[in-house]
């Protein structure tokens, strides 16, 4: 199961108001992500993972270095893997394509980002907020009006490489958040001037309203549509929030992220999200953690994963070999007699465990790379040595033709 690996403790940073002035992307210049990742429609979580997997290793720049092509498709697939990995984002992607999830389209996503990946409100719409904030049809008391609501939490995506996710990093980012507009302090009146109350509804943010029905008369209550069910007025609005209380602002932060992270993972950063109303908090920015494939290594909990090439001779005669590890390589000694696919294990070479000083282990396994190409001479040493070998060099193969002799005797 995923989970959100604490709150990490707020950092760095002033917000500005957010200047608006990047084209719209050209839709038609990009493939469809489901193209791009080489899947259906319909396809599920893990396939996608799987998918995106296999192709980020294909692309990846160390495995393809000075290629600008693979370059151009690594980013690709990396661009396609962020919105179909995100639940919200996939959901928009699949019922309004690039326009629900690319910001300058007007999907209310955030700018910023690792790698092509951007912050985003998780839906969120700007204008929802004021329309909760000032009323939006809701009914109640003017007490539970007034009552204290925390702010809405916002999530913001962040690409790791396998290394920064193993042995943690600090990462800035940028996105875009609602605070309390620094003019008004959030009560949407001019300096100098402060709301009315409201004449139509004296401030109850309610009205009565009569229906004529085939029963007869029936009276129900409904939001005041002078004040929006506020219960005040404001006859002279400030300039900086157009009346509302609240702007967008970007907001840099700089995050701590803890050794050991996995993919998917998330990381809460308490009281970084949309501002609260009426005194209420602040609501969190979740940082959901996405960790490109390493070009050798294989990831399991704590445990990684790779292969190692060996020669025959190496194999026959045991050797002191090279394995590598995410320190660098380092020299181990594997026995005579080594067959094809042996597993060995180096103790504490493996991911660092969240919050400990412990580690997983490195598993590597040996595979036995068989010669080519070989010269006559070659090819005859080979014969030999195999008709010196006998019998008794082959007890796998030896035993393996006895058992189905047995068989068919029977």
């Amino acid at each position: 199961m995923k989970h959100c690996i604490g709150a990490l403790a707020d950092s760095a940073a002033g917000g500005q108001t957010r200047t608006e002035g990047t084209e719209s992307i050209m839709a038609e210049n990009k493939r469809d992500y489901y193209e791009v990742l080489g899947l259906e429609k319909s396809a599920s979580a893990d396939e996608i993972k799987k998918a995106y997997r296999v192709l980020a290793k294909k692309y990846h720049p160390d495995m393809n270095p000075g290629d600008k092509e693979a370059e151009a498709k690594f980013k690709e697939v990396n661009e396609a893997y962020a919105v179909l990995s995100d639940t919200d984002k996939k959901a928009r992607y699949d019922q309004y394509g690039f326009a629900g999830v690319d910001p300058n389209m007007g999907a209310g996503q955030g700018a910023g980002g690792f790698g092509g990946f951007g912050g985003d409100f998780g839906g969120f719409d700007f204008g929802d907020i004021f329309s909760s904030f000032f009323g939006g049809g809701q009914g109640g008391s003017s007490a539970r009006r007034n009552a204290p609501v925390q702010g809405e939490d916002l999530q913001y995506r962040v690409m790791l490489s396998f290394e920064e996710a193993a042995f943690g990093c600090k990462k800035t980012i940028t996105y875009n958040r609602i605070e309390k507009c620094p003019e008004c302090g959030a009560t949407g009146a001019a300096k100098g001037s402060s709301a009315e109350t409201c004449t139509a509804c004296k401030g109850t943010g309610q009205v009565r309203v009569s229906q004529r029905t085939a029963f007869g008369m029936f009276q129900s209550t409904a939001p005041c549509s002078e004040c929006h069910g506020t219960g005040k007025i404001i006859k002279t609005p400030c300039k900086n929030c157009n009346g509302k209380g609240y702007i967008k602002v970007s907001k840099t932060l700089e995050v701590t992220v803890p050794a050991g992270i996995d993919d998917g993972e998330r990381i809460g950063v308490k009281g970084q999200g949309n501002a609260g109303r009426n005194g209420g908090s602040n609501g969190d920015l979740v940082i959901v953690v996405s960790v490109r494939p390493h070009p050798i290594f294989e990831r399991d909990g704590y445990n990684i994963y790779c292969e190692v090439p060996i020669t025959f001779a190496e194999a026959a005669l045991g050797a002191e070999i090279d394995v590598p590890t995410l320190e660098g390589d380092m020299k181990y000694t594997i026995p005579e007699g080594t067959q094809n696919g042996t597993q060995f294990t180096i103790r504490g070479k493996g991911i660092q465990m969240v919050r400990s000083a412990r580690r997983g282990d490195l598993i590597f396994s040996v595979m036995v790379e068989i010669p080519k190409n070989l010269s006559t001479n070659q090819k005859q040493l080979l014969r030999d040595f195999a008709a010196s070998c006998g019998d008794g060099n082959h007890q796998k193969k030896t035993s393996f033709f006895k058992k189905i002799f047995k068989d068919r005797e029977k």
